[in-house]
């Protein structure tokens, strides 16, 4: 295709549902899975369990248990600053790419309770308190440190320690299927046992902000280079688009924006029947993007940052869903047709099914959200 070729929004969706594996649920590996979408969001902590549900056949709930516990995936700031499940090597592989981002983006929220802090100072202090060993929570580790910056308050210095300053996971029970636990950290390289990968020098070529860019394009692509920072919150990147792009094809989304993409990634034919899919809060197949019309409504766009639970109806957000007393409550956006209903109740017993180890499938449609 020319670089003129105009991909219309049921031609993006229809490839966000292929890359994304919501078209049809893949038989792989958790660990693949994972990799494959460049990490999931999980500032919820069961919220994966239904990401994956979605996307593979046979989904057991120890298949993402194991691997947290076996220390090949791990839960980490990354992404925007969000915690996202990722795999082991693409943790190591990132992180440190990451780096200015997340520290940026802490003093974006509490730049005037860090004046006057030396960074540097604060994360060796960090560092030699989690130096034993032992897991902290956020608020643990503030408070170790906290004497020599009494000024400041535990949250500023808790979160500039584990989400920028230090590499950090948040280990197990945290994130195990139906396991309630708060939040504590290791450093990653010694959950690891390796160090990450050292950023590149200036003026070294970005080879991580490449891999991210292949990586990001094989699980959202087409796509804008405003969609690949929207997902990773990095800037910086037009020099690795610029290495790679004779690798990549061009086109024109409706709005003229120039989408890249990888030659071979597919592309479905925009009339492929899209089946219902529910997605967990905060997913990647929305937030990934800097442009979301492509899967939901500008209407409905706020949905997308509440932390809604959402149905996707012929591929696009079409309901918001909860779970009461092991049902699964579904309230349609805009009156669903019956046989988009009926559809929509199927899935939704799959869902009650799996979220209840099978005890029930219990599905209840809601009045119509105005």
């Amino acid at each position: 295709m020319s670089p003129t070729t105009v991909l219309d929004t049921r031609a993006l969706n229809r490839a966000t549902l292929a890359r994304q594996l919501l078209l049809d649920r893949a038989h792989l590996p958790v660990l693949d899975t994972v990799a494959h979408l460049g990490g999931l969001q999980a500032q919820e902590p069961q919220e994966p369990f239904v990401g994956l549900w979605s996307r593979l056949r046979a989904f057991r709930p120890d298949a993402l248990s194991e691997p947290l516990t076996g220390r090949r995936v791990v839960r980490a700031h990354l992404m925007r600053r969000t915690v996202h499940l990722l795999t082991a090597e693409d943790a190591l592989a990132w992180r440190s790419r990451h780096d200015g981002m997340l520290r940026q983006r802490v003093l974006g929220v509490y730049r005037d309770a860090l004046t006057g802090v030396d960074l540097d100072a604060l994360a060796a202090a960090g560092r030699a308190v989690l130096a034993d060993g032992e897991p902290r929570s956020m608020s643990e580790l503030a408070r170790a440190v906290a004497d020599d910056w009494p000024g400041v308050g535990p949250r500023p210095l808790g979160e500039m320690l584990v989400a920028a300053l230090i590499p950090t996971v948040q280990i197990p029970p945290r994130g195990l299927w139906r396991t309630r636990a708060g939040a504590r950290y290791r450093p990653l390289a010694s959950w690891l046992g390796r160090e990450p990968a050292e950023s590149p020098a200036e003026g070294e070529p970005d080879a991580v902000g490449a891999a991210l860019l292949r990586r990001y394009l094989a699980a959202f692509g087409p796509a804008a280079s405003a969609d690949l920072r929207a997902w990773c919150g990095l800037t910086g990147l037009p020099a690795a688009v610029a290495s790679i792009r004779e690798e990549l094809v061009s086109f024109r989304d409706a709005r003229g924006r120039e989408l890249l993409d990888l030659p071979d990634a597919p592309r479905p034919d925009p009339d492929t029947p899209a089946p219902v899919r529910f997605l967990p809060a905060f997913d990647n197949a929305i937030l990934g993007y800097h442009d979301r019309t492509r899967i939901i409504d500008t209407a409905h766009r706020r949905l997308s940052v509440e932390g809604a639970r959402v149905v996707l109806v012929d591929g696009r957000v079409r309901a918001t869903w909860t779970v009461d007393s092991a049902t699964v409550v579904v309230t349609p956006l805009s009156p669903l047709s019956t046989v988009d209903r009926d559809a929509v109740v199927e899935e939704g017993r799959a869902l009650a099914s799996f979220l209840s180890d099978h005890d029930t499938q219990d599905v209840r449609i809601a009045s119509t959200s105005d």
